[in-house]
């Protein structure tokens, strides 16, 4: 049975449906899980372990047998503990109702339960939790009194963890049940956060003095609804200013029924600080047991006394809430936070103390885009337009490159570079847009700012443009960021290469190709945590898991071993073991070649550590004197330390297995690279090797 997959092309720019075996899917579902980041999160699981014995003891205490139901099981983990803590019978469900029914996973889980011995105390139930039947032949012989799940994300309710335990009390679960966790508390902050805020709203750009003003919708706009989850860790907190305390918004016992009923909450403060808000940082903690004695919490790095007890972890991070609109707040103002849930998602509202929402009144709506700016750019994109030194590169390399007479095409998608150049005096300027919602927001710019008419705003593909397209003219500046909204990896954006053959016979013969080239960097690099939603975990809290771990490295090596994927590198402290070093350069000037390009060498480890894999970025020369890089944002210390851009991920190919780098060069990075014209990727290999 074939499966389709949508893969960015880089030729067309577009996203495309490949047909895929069915194996391919299994395994990209495995190789991209968190289940090793699950299994490496020691705090994470020891507090399991302990709230586990913890109920199992409340239970024996009252002479009742012990009997637990897991639901979400994954690698049957929690239900081995709860056996190994006295526990007399578990069902272990894997999946809840709210994912596809997942069949490796939980044979996956049976083979583990099977090698640490439990078979007999463990039945692994391969359905939804909602279709688990109770009774005489039924999946539980009776309802559990010991509820253990872990159904959380980042947001806590977003992978439906409300109605799977709605429904488990009210179909599964014995009245008084102990449940582990026992209680969820989500906590918020009210701040302002200028940074954080310029990935949520199109700011006013300068441009030679012309103010570039976003469009009144877009002002207007409440913005895109979902939760932004960072690694908030690696916000520093002089960044932002705290204007309220850290307010405890709401709790929910799982021992009891829980209701997935949308629901609001607010919590009163006096602001501490004057300034905008704008910015709601939020994080939760789970109690696992009555007392809250045994805490589990998602507080960030800074919060922490002594930053080296924080308990790094990808598979939960902190969350970041855009208000609709930023608010002036002044010290000592009386206001009230207010959340709303539904059955998957939170979001914030700020009120002054006086509009206070009672938690008995209907929910404050969610919020959603109204201008489509938001469907067309995301976060980081917002931030990326809203960078004024990365807005200066283009600028400058603009200015030394127009004329009075130039013809320009721009090529990028819901690039405002168009803009700029009719700025700076562009005789005629045109603009390649790969969709009507980006077109329009282009437009929507335009008018907002008296220059309807001022560039033409063109729904074509490339190869379909025409001279009559360009009113019978020829282009004398073709310019791109190079940005497209299908991009995943940094050389995805070669489009813009393809586009450029494409356009060939509309371009003079002497035009300006801004940028003139693209260099596609490498660096060996270790990283200070993300390499453990990689690295095999053997036994964890002394349960043998090395079935899953084996399932997993067949699934990376079905092909994803041999392919980088992309990730936002700021997020993830590393460092650097050899030099940055260019390893293919891509030259705009002249025409997609027709035969592969090829790069082979070493690059020599010059710091000692264990290097976890190799980092990937696109830097784009725009003229002799400029360069915008989608990677490093300037010089690695002399310790190694790497400044990464916010805007764009940048790729990550992971070694099979650490390599040890001694640092003085005995031992050097061997790479091979070939880019496939054809299909406009990049094929590569790397390995460690002596230079002795």
């Amino acid at each position: 049975m074939k499966t389709f997959c949508g893969r960015a092309n880089p030729t067309t720019g577009a996203l495309d449906w490949v047909e895929e075996s069915e194996e391919y899917d299994y395994h990209q579902e495995i190789a991209r899980s968190c289940y090793a980041d699950m299994l490496h999160d020691k705090d994470r699981n020891e507090k399991y372990y302990r709230g586990i014995r913890a109920a199992v003891e409340r239970v024996k205490a009252r002479g009742e047998q012990a009997v637990v139901l897991d639901i979400g099981t994954g690698t049957g983990l929690l239900s081995m503990m709860a056996v190994s803590a006295g526990a007399d019978y578990c069902y272990a469900v894997e999946l809840d109702s709210c994912f596809q029914v997942f069949r490796p996973m939980a044979e996956a889980a049976v083979c583990i339960v099977e090698r640490n011995g439990f078979s007999n105390k463990i039945k692994v139930i391969n359905k939804h939790s909602t279709e688990v039947t109770v009774g005489l032949g039924g999946d539980m012989e009776t309802r559990a009194n010991i509820l253990i799940t872990e159904l959380f994300d980042t947001e806590l309710i977003g992978e439906g963890a409300l109605p799977s335990y709605e429904h488990a009390h009210l179909h599964l679960m014995q009245e008084g049940c102990e449940a582990v966790p026992h209680r969820a508390t989500v906590y918020a902050q009210l701040v302002q956060a200028d940074q954080l805020w310029s990935w949520a709203q199109l700011q006013p750009i300068e441009v030679t003095g012309f103010k570039l003003l976003p469009p009144p919708a877009v002002r207007r706009c409440a913005g895109a609804p979902s939760v932004c989850d960072i690694q908030l860790s690696q916000v520093p907190p002089e960044s932002f200013t705290p204007l309220s305390p850290l307010c405890t918004m709401f709790s929910m016992e799982f021992s009891k029924p829980v209701s997935s009923t949308p629901q609001s909450h607010s919590c009163r403060f006096v602001a501490q600080a004057s300034g905008q808000a704008q910015v709601v940082l939020s994080w939760w903690d789970i109690d696992m047991d009555p007392k809250g004695t045994i805490v589990c919490t998602l507080a960030p790095r800074w919060t922490y006394d002594n930053p080296r007890c924080y308990p790094w972890r990808d598979h939960w991070m902190q969350s970041v809430y855009f208000l609709p609109a930023e608010e002036r707040v002044m010290e000592g103002d009386e206001c009230s936070l207010t959340v709303s849930h539904d059955d998957y998602s939170l979001w914030f509202s700020l009120q002054p103390h006086s509009q206070q929402i009672s938690e008995k009144e209907a929910v404050v709506s969610r919020p959603y885009c109204t201008c489509q700016a938001h469907l067309v750019w995301t976060r980081p994109r917002f931030g990326e337009l809203n960078d004024t030194q990365r807005t200066d590169c283009y600028v400058r390399a603009l200015r030394s490159v127009l004329k009075a007479d130039s013809v320009c095409l721009g090529v990028s998608d819901g690039s405002l570079l168009p803009i700029f150049a009719h700025l700076l005096g562009a005789n005629k300027v045109y603009s390649l847009e790969s969709s009507g919602l980006s077109k329009q927001i282009i437009e929507q710019v335009l008018e907002a700012n008296s220059l309807k008419g001022a560039l033409q705003v063109l729904l074509v593909r490339p190869e379909q443009l025409t001279t009559d397209d360009l009113g019978g003219q020829q282009v004398s500046v073709l310019m791109g960021e190079p940005y497209f909204s299908t991009s995943l990896l940094p050389w995805h954006s070669l489009f813009f290469w393809y586009s450029r053959t494409a356009l060939a016979r509309l371009l003079r013969p002497d035009a300006v190709i801004l940028p003139q080239c693209g260099i596609l960097y490498i660096v060996a690099v270790e990283f200070q945590d993300l390499w453990r939603i990689r690295a095999p975990c053997g036994t964890c809290q002394g349960f043998d898991v090395r079935p899953m771990d084996k399932m997993i490295q067949q699934s990376l090596d079905f092909r994803e071993s041999r392919e980088a994927e992309p990730h936002a590198l700021w997020e993830y402290p590393c460092r650097a073991l050899t030099p940055p070093y260019p390893v293919m350069t891509f030259d705009f000037t002249q025409l997609v070649p027709e035969e592969p390009l090829n790069s082979e060498g070493t690059v020599p480890f010059i710091r000692s550590g264990l290097c976890h894999g190799v980092v990937l970025w696109m830097e784009y020369q725009l003229t002799d004197h400029v360069t915008v890089s989608t990677g490093l944002m300037g010089p690695v210390t002399e310790q190694g330390t790497c400044h990464w851009s916010p805007h764009r991920k940048q790729g990550v190919y992971f070694s099979p297995s650490p390599w040890d780098s001694p640092g003085d060069s005995r031992a050097a990075l061997s790479y091979s690279l070939t880019f496939e014209p054809s299909v406009g990727d990049i094929r590569m290999d790397f390995c460690s090797t002596s230079t002795l």
